[in-house]
């Protein structure tokens, strides 16, 4: 299994990533330069203060007398330097190349008066001596162990709260800066122009107020237009009734003929085509119907009993145990448009109560019959596709039946989705939240 870097695809963690490196960059730069100035300016105190005190120290031994000289040692040995009264170690000659800073103000400050040599002592701790004879004659050594500018202790805790800071501030940046395009992006996915349109809150900085205005009205714009178009359909349709009424009456004062039963049967095509333009013109844009509390079972006791008496093949399996609010008007004409069209293509028809693993309340509508091509089980949820070619309305219909049920489930406050079952047949599956 192979592991990749790659870019963020989201964009809260491109901005996450952007601010956090270009902060932490920033603060690295920052903390390095204070570091070295701040190593700079010890180095130079304590170089000094070598010189001093080294230059200080070697004169006070030249002047005591030699049996004094070891009760002072203590008193002038410092923490990365002491003083030795002898010939020290023999070491190696100290390369010229690579001379310690140590050694250089050493040198500057008794370089003049006393003849110094300088030898490197190997070891687990590698460090140098400086040799010099005194007046009198008597060898002094001073080793010389360098070691690392110390760091203050609370240095590592005020670096780590300041990448929290860094951290906290970023986060917080950036759910500030992508919160208002995930409320968009939210109102995008649930925008439903049948339904009323929920406006987005336009408070906020200037752009984010901007941007939900602009979407407020786009959505506005949409549902008028939807709207109107829906009334067009729903007036044409209308009008056509009386028209065809009136040829249904004259060809009923024809003679019998075969011409007069062909023109009757068109007149009833054409009927039922323009009840069902009707129908999802007013789906689509006219919910009206007033919610209502019902028993689902008994509700849905009452739909297959009614086909029942029909001698339709039609059954019911499972209880919800179910008071819904809802449209009852809505979601009996799903049904019936779902159980219709499962008698049509296979001669039965099944309803199955249940709930989903989101606790959604699900209905389904089940059958036998062929099923329909994957590929077209979204689009026969469009207006007026038929997988049946066919313009016989007895076998293809008019392509509205799904349709209209899909409206009205999303008028419901639910969905409708399709699919075929393993064992041959179509699932017609209306989830509703509760």
């Amino acid at each position: 299994m192979s592991f990749r870097l790659g870019w963020p695809r989201t964009l809260a963690s491109q901005l996450t990533l952007i601010f956090l490196v270009s902060l932490v960059c920033a603060h690295g730069l920052s903390f390095s330069a204070q570091f070295y100035e701040r190593y700079i300016s010890a180095r130079t105190a304590m170089l000094g203060n070598l010189e001093n005190d080294v230059a200080t120290s070697v004169a006070i031994l030249d002047r005591l007398p030699a049996n004094e000289r070891a009760s002072w040692l203590p008193r002038i040995n410092r923490q990365n330097y002491r003083y030795l009264l002898d010939a020290g170690e023999t070491g190696e000659p100290m390369n010229s190349n690579e001379v310690p800073i140590a050694a250089k103000s050493i040198s500057e400050a008794l370089g003049e008066q006393y003849a110094l040599t300088f030898r490197d002592i190997p070891g687990v701790q590698k460090h140098f001596q400086a040799h010099l004879p005194l007046a009198d004659g008597s060898p002094i050594t001073i080793d010389v162990r360098p070691s690392m500018v110390p760091v203050a202790y609370w240095l590592p805790v005020v670096l780590v709260l300041q990448l929290a800071l860094l951290l906290g501030c970023t986060w917080f940046a950036v759910r500030l800066a992508v919160r208002p395009l995930t409320r968009l992006a939210r109102a995008v996915e649930t925008l439903d122009p049948n339904a009323h349109p929920t406006p987005l809150d336009e408070q906020g900085p200037t752009e984010v107020a901007h941007a939900a205005a602009a979407f407020n009205e786009m959505q506005k714009r949409i549902a008028e237009y939807l709207k109107e178009r829906m009334q067009i359909l729903a007036a044409i349709s209308h009008d056509l009734q009386t028209p065809i009424t009136r040829m249904k009456l004259r060809a009923e004062f024809m003679d019998d003929s075969v011409d007069r039963d062909k023109l009757w049967s068109d007149l009833g095509e054409m009927e039922h085509l323009v009840r069902e333009g009707v129908a999802y013109a007013r789906s689509v844009h006219g919910a009206t119907e007033a919610n209502h509390r019902i028993n689902l079972d008994a509700f849905l006791d009452s739909l297959v009993f009614d086909y029942q008496d029909m001698n339709k093949s039609v059954s019911l399996s499972g209880k919800s145990a179910v008071v819904l609010d809802t449209r009852p008007h809505a979601l009996r004409r799903v049904l019936v448009n779902l159980v219709d069209n499962a008698l049509k293509f296979a001669g039965s028809a099944q309803l199955e109560v249940g709930s989903t693993a989101n606790g959604e309340l699900s209905i389904k509508v089940l059958d036998n019959g062929p099923g329909i091509a994957e590929e077209e089980l979204v689009q026969v949820m469009q207006p007026f596709y038929r997988v049946e070619s066919s313009r016989n309305r007895g076998t293809g219909g008019t392509g509205l039946g799904l349709a209209i049920a899909q409206q009205l489930a999303v008028a419901i406050g639910g969905s409708l989705t399709l699919s075929n079952r393993p064992e041959g047949g179509l699932c017609a599956q209306i989830k509703i939240n509760l």
